[in-house]
């Protein structure tokens, strides 16, 4: 040990911090002895690999369904998309007021493999429902409406239900740019980054112990027998936050929960065949939208450590991951709140004065860009231009940190963020309101004929 790091260790001890840095320290080595685990078992890591005669093809047995409000000119990327995988049907429900664009945009892309139903109400869940409702195939796949696929999507997901017990499956994800010319701003990059290290997650818990925190919305497959279960449909649209709080979003974390607690098996396919393409806000909406996302990770991570347990025994891997991210902004904000605490305390000893503030302050912010870069590898493979970007990682990652305080604090916030006025009603109360106007509808209609039905009685007397 020489130069700098000597005098760095020196000041610690002198200034008698080292009661401090030494769990740091430690802490820091558990973390990155975490992360090279996951990475690998990343590198390890096999896709399910389609068989020559499959139990499964995607033009019989294959159902898609989006639920939306407000898809533009995007869908029709995305539905061509779909439609080159070759599945059996594609429903998109929506609002009533929605059936007209969304009818149109079906129309111009195909009208005979495109159904748009409705219902009354914006509402995701309710939206999902019916759609499952009005599913004829063994196999439905959720998709957003501006997921877009590769050909060989659906090949490479109904590979995995060859396992009778497979109950849901997902995919790998990288970003799609808004602009048509392909340049994304920061917000996408960073909305890459974090796929780019999700994606190492979920290939590294699937491969561990077959296990995954959620299988994304974005686009995930399932069996349409456990969707059909009317105990599984009352509890999706009857999902309350501590017994009040209605919740909409965060849909696959329930659906990802309900696969681990009911049995079924679930799996992602992280290879080029089974990626998906997704745009994200490309303005500083991003930010509202990672905040629903870390809102619904502390709900559903707190039910299945705590309330439901399952995935305890059945995915010990993801459990201890899940609980690694409970204490993840604790130990990365104490990393500089101790640093600043050092700069300021460290005093001169009898042989070498106290290192400057901007020697320190230098130092740690190299070595938090070393190490964050370093996680970010596989995505500059792909990318190398986004490393200009890897300094707006670092200060993302500390607002994200206080932001997931934040969320905790605040999970009674219910509403979708991004659109205003949705998410704030129970699906259940949505439908029991539009069962109640049909019903009054017919009831109206039936006492108007009625009231026209001339009376056979009286004109058969007057015969």
């Amino acid at each position: 040990m020489q130069g700098a790091e000597r005098d760095w260790c020196i000041a610690v001890i002198r200034v008698g911090m080292l009661p401090f840095f030494l769990p740091l320290g430690i802490i820091g080595f558990y973390r990155y002895l975490w992360y090279f685990i996951k990475v690998l078992a990343w590198m390890v890591y096999e896709p399910v690999q389609p068989k020559a005669n499959p139990t499964y093809v995607p033009s019989q047995d294959v159902t898609i369904v989006v639920p939306t409000i407000d898809a533009g000119e995007e869908f029709k990327i995305a539905a061509r998309s779909w439609l080159a995988c070759d599945p059996k049907e594609i429903i998109i429900i929506t609002e009533t007021s929605m059936l007209g664009p969304l009818q149109e945009l079906a129309n111009e892309v195909n009208p005979e493999k495109i159904r748009v139903l409705t219902v009354s109400k914006a509402n995701k869940r309710l939206q999902m429902v019916a759609g499952v409702n009005a599913t004829s195939t063994e196999i439905l796949v959720f998709a957003d409406d501006d997921a877009i696929w590769k050909p060989t999507m659906l090949q490479y997901i109904l590979a995995c239900f060859e396992d009778l017990k497979m109950g849901g499956v997902g995919t790998c994800q990288t970003v799609h740019a808004v602009n048509p010319n392909g340049h994304q701003t920061v917000w996408e990059v960073l909305a890459g980054f974090r796929l780019t290290i999700r994606n190492i997650e979920v290939a590294a818990s699937t491969h561990i112990d077959g296990g995954v925190c959620c299988l994304s919305g974005r686009t995930a497959a399932y069996r349409t027998l456990i969707l059909r279960d009317p105990a599984f449909q009352f509890g999706f649209q009857n999902d309350l936050w501590l017994g009040k709080y209605p919740l909409n979003s965060g849909d696959d974390k329930f659906l990802t929960r309900w696969m681990v607690t009911h049995g079924w098996n679930t799996f992602v396919q992280v290879c080029p065949e089974a990626e998906l393409f997704s745009t994200f806000k490309d303005n500083w909406r991003f930010i509202k939208q990672v905040l629903r996302w870390t809102r619904n990770t502390w709900r559903s991570d707190f039910r299945s450590l705590f309330t439901e347990r399952k995935i305890w025994s059945r995915h010990p891997f993801v459990a201890f991951t899940m609980l690694d991210k409970i204490f993840n902004p604790i130990s990365l904000l104490s990393g500089p709140i101790l640093v600043a605490v050092f700069a300021v305390e460290q005093s001169a000893g009898p042989t070498n004065s106290p290192l400057p503030i901007w020697n320190i302050i230098v130092s740690y912010i190299g070595w938090l860009l070393l190490t964050r870069g370093l996680k970010l590898i596989p995505h500059f493979f792909k990318r190398p231009q986004d490393v200009i970007h890897l300094p707006a990682w670092l200060l993302f990652n500390y607002y994200f940190a206080v932001m997931k305080v934040y969320a905790l604090f605040t999970l009674h916030e219910v509403g979708w963020g991004t659109r205003a006025g949705v998410g704030t009603t129970l699906a259940a109360d949505i439908e029991k309101e539009q069962n109640q106007q049909s019903s009054n509808v017919e009831t109206v209609t039936g006492d108007r004929l009625n009231e026209k039905r001339p009376d056979h009685t009286q004109l058969d007397m007057n015969n």
